[in-house]
């Protein structure tokens, strides 16, 4: 992701549009796109480093990482938790050990998009047949039983907010606690990985998740300006455990960097 900054094409509306979080705009940058929700940037088409690294090293954990299931067991199955511009996506179909992609969002309009000016940047993913699109809130698909659809993954990825500590609803702050990593592990198979996008350093997160898995790690990604982004790679999930309802991550921290809202 990148900020933006001097020296770039005033931005054109595209097309605004009422989503489920509300306004949601679309504007053209130049040869580039961004995404504003409510008056307030979400991304843009300019990088994708840690969007694309997001995948790539959750999906290299699951084929060769000595988590419980010690990689193999086929084709890995991924869940993408925003579609967004489309980074992780296409970086998904791009991997030659991915067979199988669930994408969920919850904004009709940024799926539309990409069946337009976001279509390049996507790479056409959602036409491949190896993608199904859902169309709901996360934590709702979480709350379903894993024995039905959309199933069990060995890749979960998760790049709906700016980070644990800065959501852009309140209430996706439960995806990022106790509860919410519960419902994260339950979808995970013996060799799954969990995979969170942030945007720069969340404190306390990482111990938070090894309190859930027994292997977590981060990955600093460099950015052209401020934090370097941080994608948390977690596997091999402890048994759940009684803990606090009702406790989130947002209980612990405040809302950290000055970076703009996904």
């Amino acid at each position: 992701m990148d900020v933006i900054g001097e020296g770039r094409a005033d931005p054109v509306v595209v097309e605004r549009a009422a989503g489920v979080g509300g306004e949601l705009v679309l504007r053209r940058a130049g040869a580039d796109y961004e995404i504003i929700s409510n008056g307030t940037f979400l991304m843009d088409t300019r990088n994708g480093e840690s969007e694309r690294l997001l995948v790539r090293a959750a999906v290299d954990t699951a084929l060769n990482g000595d988590g419980a299931g010690d990689g193999g067991g086929g084709p890995v199955r991924v869940l993408i938790g925003g579609l967004g511009v489309g980074f992780s996506l296409a970086e998904a179909l791009s991997l030659p050990g991915v067979g199988h992609v669930t994408v969920v969002e919850r904004e009709p309009a940024v799926a539309r998009w990409h069946a337009g000016p976001l279509r390049p940047w996507s790479r056409g993913g959602l036409d491949d047949p190896r993608v199904d699109l859902v169309r709901a809130d996360l934590l709702d698909v979480l709350h379903r039983p894993a024995d039905g659809a959309p199933g069990m993954f060995d890749a979960v990825c998760l790049d709906i907010d700016n980070g644990p500590h800065w959501t852009v609803t309140p209430g996706n702050a439960r995806l990022y606690g106790p509860d919410g990593l519960d419902l994260l592990a339950g979808r995970l198979t013996p060799r799954g990985v969990l995979a969170v996008w942030s945007a720069g350093a969340a404190p306390g997160f990482q111990d938070l998740l090894a309190s859930r898995f027994a292997r977590v790690r981060a990955l600093p990604v460099p950015v052209p300006r401020g934090e370097p982004d941080v994608v948390y790679l977690a596997d091999r999930p402890h048994p759940a455990a009684p803990h606090e309802p009702g406790r989130d991550a947002s209980t612990d921290r405040a809302r950290g960097s000055g970076r703009p809202v996904r």
